[in-house]
């Protein structure tokens, strides 16, 4: 069990009485205390005194890197300039610099020492054996990297002539390099010189270039991510897979949906990283779902549909969409229609001349483009000005006939069928996933030039031809209790809805005041369920008394929003509003009405899911219970031995479009049964939040209110953090947590903890008939985990279809000094803890319930939500 914190110190205003400097002290006001003592601290501490950049954003200059860390070392040895003096004799290919390789000391020419294992390993479970979708990869002892800048004068733009100039010197550089197309190049040679220069000839203009190659460092094989990966991106383009987004796909072997006209493409996700089992590849099946038709077959449809309309349907389902070039396999993103140009207008090429789109197709790609009035359209590229960091838009512009949709469209999401037929190729069983990923090492050591592209060559890589073996443990099964102290213990599926439905609610709340706004035309459907909802309250332990009716002549939006204001007086408890049709229009004009301008909460419901009698019963229950808990009540809860902690989860969500702000979502526990939680929103700019001491403070003061004293600790579940993201986090976000405990005075410690979702990680179990999916509980924390952070991967859900994804915990401080087996728990209960799925789910609640409602505010109502509803989940 997870054991609870110690107990509460002595108070802010105890120490100060007991202080020696304290005896003036009762002629003086009383200090503030509670929320006007931390308000005041930070207002006051927000900035540091005469200095305009708030204190949090403080950060030390950076060290030199790259070529300036390099020119700095050399100044320290007294060499002089990094540039090669006018009067040195120069050969016709190659200059010498004068500083010699071993002229460096070890520190500057050896790789940095190796950093020990972060290892945040528990032993409480019961031990079995897995394995999972990681693949070690073997080097040869006496192989090496060595890291070099490359750099052109006059600079060079374009990749491939970066490429050939290289590769014109390569046989005095070894003849094995990897380059990335900029300044990255690595060597399995040690080079004799600190810096070399190769004069050299432009490709095209056959003008003078001077190509500089300068000693960065000697790494080892653990620092080498970025080379593995252009390495594997290479063998990828060998075995002739095409790169899609992210990941590779192989375009020829496409499985066909026609009946949808869709078609998914088989492919890969691939990267290589250091983990505590050492250097391995992380491998995953992975499917691009492809549509058929082509943006003007699109088009075309759209201007049968609605001719009226059609440049702004056109406009509001192709700008913001993604679609694929099949002759390069590229992904594009539509910024825009250019109505006014067509394929036949032309455009100059590198070399200077005219030429239309028409001919160009069908110059390099052999393509004919049959409709030559077609709109073209706009994806702009940002790319680095020649000779600048500054970043320039390079206007592309596309054939609507040659570019393929992809991905589905809501309407296909809501289809079952079509979600259904393509789930027969996407979703895939772990013995479906191991065979593909054996399947790709076979190809590897099968094709003569991947197999050269990491063993024959100076790197000496081997793949292995079995995936790695993990030792896990699996949690101890949850205690799931209901109203009247009714406990169930969950199995191995972990769902408990038969016995939610027949037992009452941990803490029931009844209804005697409540209103029905429908259409006239779904009146019987309405009284329906009133009728339903008044007998099924006494399963639950409520009270409900039957509802005001509120008939609508008709369904108009401005019907529904008046009959807000008609109906919501301050003794309603809750409004439902059962709506014809989905319309999104609908749904956010309401929510914003009951959310901002008469705060109440709320229940929407389509006429269409009351209308099936076979399962009446059972949608009845559910609208039930969500009411139960946008009135203050809970539903079940476990036993959680952490008292006085406070957990958080924290979600933001970010519009598709990128017009709208991104919505911050910030949800605490209220109790210590972490069934009752307080709600907050703030709205900010990209994914890091910079006003989370806001949001802390209201929660630290709602938590004295209730428990009479600060939490002892507390533990943040941060979603949405991305690995790129994570040192931006720890340093923005971390802060803000910890200056507000100590502007409160508080000995309250915290832990912090990132949450993933997103990742390509699996894990498999061996069953009888071969490989299957973990049990729920499942815990493994080491050999895969991160070498350099203290991490664990929890499977909290039972997957009937399907592989199923772990969920990966970082923790990114910890002064709370939680042991790994506790915060392993307490993650793994609060996933049984969210009100909407009588089951377990994928991240803690309080992430979920934070995910949830940073989607509201930010698709429906567009403003921070009333006060007045953050201690009731008014979201679900």
């Amino acid at each position: 069990m997870v054991h609870p914190g110690t107990s509460v110190v002595a108070s802010s205003a105890a120490r100060r009485i007991n202080h020696p400097d304290s005896k003036d002290m009762a002629d003086r006001p009383p200090p503030p205390r509670g929320r006007a003592a931390l308000l005041e601290a930070f207002k006051s501490r927000l900035t540091k005194p005469g200095d305009d950049k708030p204190a949090l954003q403080q950060e030390e200059a950076p060290k030199p890197r790259g070529r300036a860390s390099l020119i700095a070392r050399m100044k320290e040895l007294k060499i002089g300039s990094a540039t090669v003096p006018s009067s040195e004799p120069v050969t016709s290919t190659r200059i010498q610099q004068s500083v010699k390789v071993e002229d460096l000391t070890p520190r500057e020419s050896e790789s940095k020492p190796e950093l020990p294992i972060c290892s945040f390993k528990g032993t409480s479970g019961t031990s079995i054996h897995v394995t999972a979708n990681y693949i070690r990869l073997s080097i040869e002892k006496s192989k090496g990297v060595f890291e070099y800048d490359v750099r052109f004068t006059p600079e060079i733009d374009a990749k491939q002539l970066r490429y050939k100039i290289l590769n014109s010197q390569m046989e005095q550089m070894g003849g094995v390099r990897i380059f990335d197309g900029g300044s990255v190049l690595y060597l399995p040679i040690q080079l004799p010189d600190v810096k070399t220069v190769f004069k050299c000839k432009h490709p095209i203009q056959q003008s003078d270039v001077e190509m500089s190659i300068n000693f960065k460092k000697a790494k080892r094989f653990g620092e080498c991510v970025h080379l593995f990966n252009v390495l594997f991106k290479r063998v990828m383009h060998t075995l002739e897979y095409s790169r899609v987004g992210k990941n590779y796909f192989d375009g020829s072997n496409p499985s066909l949906v026609p009946q949808h006209r869709l078609e998914v493409l088989p492919g890969y996700a691939i990267a290589v990283d250091e983990y505590e089992g050492g250097l391995m590849l992380c491998l995953d099946a992975q499917h691009r779902v492809l549509r058929t038709d082509t943006a003007l077959q699109l088009m075309n449809d759209i201007i049968r549909r609605t001719p009226e309309r059609f440049k702004d349907e056109v406009s509001k389902q192709l700008i913001g969409s993604i679609v694929l070039t099949k002759y390069n396999n590229k992904t594009y993103i539509i910024d825009d229609i250019l109505w006014e140009h067509t394929p036949s207008d032309t455009f100059k090429t590198h070399t200077g001349n005219d030429i239309s789109y028409i001919d160009y197709y069908k110059n390099n790609y052999g393509i004919r483009i049959g409709d030559h009035k077609q709109p073209l359209l706009l994806h702009l590229q940002k790319v680095h000005k020649s000779k600048s960091a500054d970043m320039e838009e390079r206007h592309i512009c596309l054939v609507p006939e040659l570019c393929n949709l992809t991905g589905l469209t809501d309407a296909m999401r809501s289809d079952f069928r079509v979600m259904k037929d393509v789930a027969q190729f996407t979703r895939i069983t772990p013995a479906q996933r191991l065979h593909a990923l054996k399947k790709y090492v076979a190809n590897v050591e099968n094709c003569d030039k991947a197999r050269k592209i990491l063993l024959d060559w100076d790197w000496g890589m081997h793949i292995e031809n079995a995936t790695i073996d993990l030792n896990a443990r699996v949690l101890t099964p949850e205690i799931i209790i209901f109203g009247n102290d009714v406990r169930h213990q969950t199995d191995s599926k972990t769902d408990w809805t038969g016995q939610l439905s027949r037992n009452s609610v941990l803490g029931s709340v009844d209804l005697d005041a409540w209103t029905i706004v429908y259409a006239e035309k779904d009146s019987r459907v309405a009284n329906e369920f009133a009728e339903n909802m008044t007998r099924m309250g006494k399963s639950v332990g409520m009270v409900i008394k039957k509802p005001r009716m509120h008939g609508l002549s008709n369904d108009k939006t401005n019907s529904y929003v008046n009959a807000c204001s008609n109906v919501i007086t301050d003794s309603l408890k809750i409004v439902v509003f059962i709506f014809p049709t989905i319309r999104q229009d609908l749904y956010s004009a309401v929510k914003k009405f009951v959310c901002v301008n008469s705060p109440i909460p709320s229940q929407c419901i389509i006429s269409k899911t009351l209308n099936n009698q076979k399962r009446i019963r059972a949608v009845t229950l559910k609208i039930l219970l969500q009411i139960v808990c946008k009135l203050g009540g809970s539903l079940w809860t476990l036993p959680i031995p952490c008292k006085s902690w406070m957990v958080i989860g924290i979600d933001v969500y970010h519009s598709a479009t990128g017009g709208k702000q991104s919505v911050c979502a910030f949800v605490a526990n209220l109790n210590d049964t972490y069934s009752r939680w307080i709600s907050m929103v703030t709205l900010q700019e990209g994914e890091i939040s910079t006003q989370l001491k806001i949001n802390f403070v209201k929660a630290l003061e709602k938590h004295r209110e209730k428990h009479g004293s600060f939490p002892d600790k507390v533990v943040v579940f941060r979603d949405g953090v991305g690995e790129g993201q994570l040192s931006y986090c720890e340093k923005m976000e971390v802060p803000q947590f910890e200056e507000t405990l100590r502007q409160f005075e508080l000995d309250t410690k915290l832990c912090y903890v990132v949450v993933q979702k997103r990742i390509n990680t699996r894990i498999f179990a061996q069953g009888q008939q071969g490989p299957v999916n973990p049990s729920p509980g499942t815990v493994v924390d080491d050999v895969i985990t991160r070498r350099h952070l203290f991490d664990f991967y929890l499977i909290p859900q039972s997957v009937g279809q399907g592989t199923v994804t772990p969920t990966h915990y970082i923790v990114v401080a910890n002064t709370a000094g939680i042991k790994p087996d506790h915060l392993q728990k307490l993650a793994y209960k609060l996933c049984h803890l969210y009100y909407n799925w009588s089951g377990t789910i994928r991240v803690p609640a309080p992430c979920q319930y934070a995910h949830k409602l940073a989607y509201l505010v930010g698709q429906h109502i567009g403003k921070v939500p009333s006060e007045t509803l953050n201690t009731c989940l008014y979201y679900l």
